[in-house]
């Protein structure tokens, strides 16, 4: 999966366009649904923590609103999973990169 774009809003991956948050991974891509868009808990995870991958990549909207909760990184990390979070842009960016690779998952949210 490659990432071609990304603006406010929308997304452009392997030549689809995306308007809801995504979950990007090496199978494809899904969209996001948390309880509290702005916040991403333990909960909010199970999908990325099934898929096993060795990084995740939050990507926390254009001006970087969107949190990840203490709870949530430090239970990745106790799985063994490397933790990224930055704003959507950046993260974008990184996951090309790494994407290149490892298994790595991008969890992003598109908007503010």
């Amino acid at each position: 999966m490659l990432i071609e774009n990304y603006n406010f809003g929308k997304i452009r991956v392997d030549g689809r366009d995306y308007t809801d948050d995504v979950i990007i991974c090496s199978d494809g891509v899904n969209s996001w649904w948390r309880g509290d868009s702005h916040w991403v808990g333990i909960k909010d995870i199970k999908e990325i923590i099934e898929k096993k991958p060795r990084t995740v990549i939050f990507g926390t909207g254009q001006p970087g609103l969107m949190k990840v909760s203490k709870e949530a990184k430090e239970y990745l990390e106790k799985l063994g999973i490397d933790v990224i979070v930055e704003p959507t842009k950046k993260a974008c960016d990184i996951y090309n990169k790494l994407s290149k690779k490892q298994e790595v998952i991008a969890a992003l949210h598109l908007t503010c």
